[in-house]
């Protein structure tokens, strides 16, 4: 696995579910208060795959041919179905279905480092004084699920809120509380043997559960047989919540969510057999049983050194089949219109590439793909200047974004929630509706 320039590996320290960042009295139950929120009137969902480590604006979808070389890069441009429209030639699946999404060239912020970029574009808040980029969760302000969930809550057995293949440190709930953090799958659905550890009842997580998949199920069945009666022996002591946590772990609903192994084996090659594709595919069927927002964390993009050979070989062909895969099967299942799939990096690469070969950090200037849930297909916003350095017209940020996904979400963007002390806490900081694609 390639790590981040800061030495990191994402990984560390995201290994043991929600129960595991919250403790133990929290888990499942703390979650599933979430879903007695009331239900948008639009009742959209939201797909937000972070391209962490951030993607290349050059070498995807604001390609400079006209530029010197030490700018331009190796991939040329291609036509694609909307006309005018041209984007990286190593994207033709994403060409083809160019009409299904849109891009904002001009996107924007003033941070050039991972941490504070990454809460920046997760939350809309840049984050405040005193913030730690080690920690996990690390918000200072909550994340888009988490207010998603505040504000709309989930739909019965099924969480508001799923982060996946692991929560990113900038994914937490932060003042909103535990009740509206990620229900974390921590395991990679393109795994042969995924499963998701905290659908399993607490008497079988050990660790040579992976081990022997037969008896595994079996036990889960057998779990399932005596959930109800599980569920009223604990309900003195536990609560209703805690029924809903039990509900959870054996709702036929829920584990038919999260079984992505009964996909037919050409949907699941039609993402691709690897982690973001396999992502995108159980964030589609996580949508379709009601969840609201999904977060998918997909490393590295961090192209510090030979950034066009790893795009060519890895990272675009991944991204080609994922997300036009699912756009498709989103339009194909009428779910493209409730569902708003957006696609960004913490911020883009620089202009010129370095003597490796690579580009580096770039928050002044990057794009981010907007489709569904109401946005225009086929639209452009704004455009950056010959080496795409700059914005030279619409200037947009992480608050424009935020506003935008949430008014089309049914959640108003002037809405405030309040702090443990009382304070009153605006859930977008000042940002306006982009209205070239509402």
């Amino acid at each position: 696995m390639r790590r981040f320039c800061d030495g990191l590996n994402r990984r560390d320290g995201l290994r043991a579910g929600v129960a595991g960042l919250f403790g133990s009295a929290i888990g499942l139950p703390g979650v599933l208060r979430a879903a007695d929120q009331s239900r948008s009137k639009r009742d959209v969902s939201l797909i937000f795959v972070f391209l962490h480590g951030g993607q290349s604006q050059l070498d995807t979808f604001d390609l400079k041919p006209d530029a010197p070389a030490e700018f331009r890069g190796e991939f040329k441009p291609m036509s694609t179905r909307v006309p005018g429209l041209q984007i990286c030639e190593r994207l033709p699946k994403m060409a083809g279905c160019a009409d299904r999404y849109s891009l904002i060239r001009s996107f924007r912020h003033h941070n050039s480092d991972h941490g504070p970029a990454d809460h920046y574009m997760l939350t809309g808040y840049f984050p405040a004084a005193g913030f730690n980029p080690s920690l996990s969760p690390n918000n200072t302000r909550p994340s888009a699920g988490a207010v998603v969930s505040r504000m709309l809550g989930g739909a019965g057995a099924v969480p508001a809120y799923v982060a996946l293949p692991k929560m990113h440190p900038s994914g937490g709930s932060a003042f909103l509380g535990a009740n509206h953090a990620p229900f974390v799958i921590e395991a990679d659905p393109s795994a042969p043997n995924f499963n998701v550890p905290d659908l399993l009842p607490p008497v079988a997580v050990s660790g040579d559960r992976l081990g022997d998949r037969r008896r595994l199920l079996e036990t889960i069945d057998n779990f399932q047989r005596n959930g109800e009666a599980a569920a009223n022996a604990h309900a003195g002591a536990a609560g209703a919540f805690r029924q809903r946590a039990f509900g959870l772990m054996t709702s036929p609903k829920a584990k038919a969510a999260f079984d992505i192994h009964s996909e037919p084996a050409k949907v699941r090659d039609e993402y691709g057999r690897n982690t973001l594709g396999q992502s995108c595919l159980m964030a589609r069927r996580l949508v379709e049983a009601g969840v609201r927002c999904v977060t998918i964390d997909h490393s590295n993009w961090d192209t510090h050194d030979e950034n066009f050979k790893v795009l060519r070989e890895t990272l675009l062909p991944a991204f080609d089949s994922a997300m036009s895969a699912l756009f498709k099967d989103l339009a194909d299942r009428g779910l493209l219109d409730s569902t708003i799939v957006v696609a960004s990096g913490e911020f883009g690469r620089t202009p010129r590439i370095n003597k490796n070969a690579g580009r580096d950090h770039w928050g002044p200037a990057f794009t981010v793909l907007l489709g569904g849930g109401g946005i225009k297909g086929g639209v452009v916003v704004g455009k950056t200047n010959e080496r795409a350095e700059r914005p030279v017209s619409d200037p947009v940020g992480p608050e424009d974004l935020y506003a935008t996904m949430f008014s089309l979400m049914g959640i108003d963007p002037k809405a405030e929630v309040h702090m443990p002390d009382g304070r009153p806490a605006a859930i977008v900081n000042n940002g306006k509706v982009i209205s070239e694609l509402t």
